[in-house]
């Protein structure tokens, strides 16, 4: 017979999910109502509104997808995109490469620009292809690469992008409350994201936002959008508008009470704090990994201070480290990806996950089970280094 399911607490410094705060667990067992109440609505209308203070942004079209990150994705994609348009995808990681398949399967053409992965994408390139390539619909790329822990100049990619009369499509799944994002001063078109990774969430919902450039298009569209769930036209009926809501999905309502929750704990804390705060904390992670010698794959220049990609020393087998971890310490880290796999690990400092404990955590931890192993590191000194940053 079947019992309740329990898992063990862990510590969530991976990719993400990220760990997520007392409060927005909190959230979720709050009484669901239903999705059509008039309180709902009106929390609806607040998630709205703290969602274009995450993004930085005052687009009417700010909402939350009732799916995850990937969702939000395929939101931008099919409701912008056409068969037959030309399309510009910059792929410096996992993630520029499922734009592509975005792409490529709505039969519109993906022109790449391609780029090593922990590399930003480099905006020369891109700029040759929008001289090379006539009547370019949309330039899509990645803000910050999860899979290598890259940021990209998204205000220059836009800038290029408008003076070719291309929209953008933006991934910030990893970048929003985490890293400076501006989606109106940059001119960021479309944009989506996640609710597991610096908004401290639980995974499920995908903030996206749209300016009325992008709107435009979707409303004087060749073709009906080619998912019915994900058309923006019908959304917009249920998000939209004042007074009575068009019923189109019942909505996540416990999962949407905890994003707002997120949203307003983003508020109280400051969004430009929040900022600072994962870049300090990955500085105080950067002294104690490089004091124990080990490196990080990313250019300081370029570097993601949430997602951190870090070498695996030499002849060790880093899956069983991680597994180590995770069976010794109950702490979770990632794995590399693709061009990557077997040569790095992915540490995430990500939300509630951004905190002084969790550094010392994953310090010690990785200290440990290393020397253990026999890995040639500097035992003992990553610590005090980390400490050091945190004064």
């Amino acid at each position: 017979m079947a019992t309740s399911f329990n898992p063990t607490p862990r510590t969530l410094m991976g990719p993400g999910p990220s760990d997520v705060h007392p409060r927005i667990l909190s959230a979720l067992g709050r009484p669901t109502i239903g999705h059509l109440d008039p309180e709902f609505v009106a929390m609806m209308d607040e998630v709205k509104g703290l969602l274009q203070y995450a993004f930085q942004t005052k687009n009417e079209l700010t909402i939350a997808v009732s799916a995850p990150g990937s969702a939000g994705m395929e939101t931008c994609f099919v409701n912008l995109i056409e068969a037959g348009d030309n399309v510009i995808v910059c792929q410096n990681g996992v993630f520029g490469g499922r734009m592509k398949e975005n792409v490529e399967r709505l039969g519109a053409t993906a022109i790449m620009v391609e780029d090593d992965w922990g590399k930003a994408v480099d905006v020369a390139k891109v700029e040759a292809a929008l001289k090379a390539t006539d009547n370019v619909k949309a330039v899509c790329f990645v803000h910050a690469e999860t899979s290598t822990g890259a940021i990209s100049d998204a205000k220059a990619i836009c800038e290029l992008a408008h003076q070719h009369g291309a929209v953008t499509i933006v991934d910030a799944v990893t970048s929003l409350g985490g890293s400076e994002l501006r989606v109106d001063d940059w001119g960021i078109d479309a944009i989506y994201s996640g609710t597991q990774k610096c908004l401290s969430c639980v995974p499920g919902i995908s903030p996206v936002s749209f300016n009325e450039r992008a709107v435009e298009i979707i409303k004087n569209r060749k073709t009906k959008v080619q998912s019915w769930f994900l058309d923006l036209n019908l959304v917009m009926g249920y998000w939209g508008g004042e007074g009575k809501r068009a019923y189109h999905h019942t909505a996540p309502v416990n999962a949407l009470y905890a994003l707002h929750e997120s949203l307003v704990m983003l508020e109280e804390e400051g969004l430009e704090n929040a900022w600072k705060r994962h870049q300090d904390n990955h500085n105080a992670l950067k002294a104690g990994i490089e004091a124990m010698g080990l490196e990080f794959i990313v250019d300081e220049a370029s570097r993601l201070p949430q997602l951190n990609a870090v070498t695996i020393p030499e002849g060790v087998d880093e899956a069983a480290v991680r597994s180590t971890l995770l069976n010794q310490f109950n702490l979770e880290i990632g794995a590399g990806l693709g061009a990557l796999a077997g040569k790095v690990w992915r540490i995430g400092l990500m939300g509630y996950s951004s905190r002084a404990e969790n550094i010392l955590l994953c310090l010690g931890a990785l200290d440990a089970v290393l020397t253990d192993m026999g890995a040639k590191i500097n035992s003992g000194a990553a610590i005090s280094a980390a400490q050091a940053k945190m004064k």
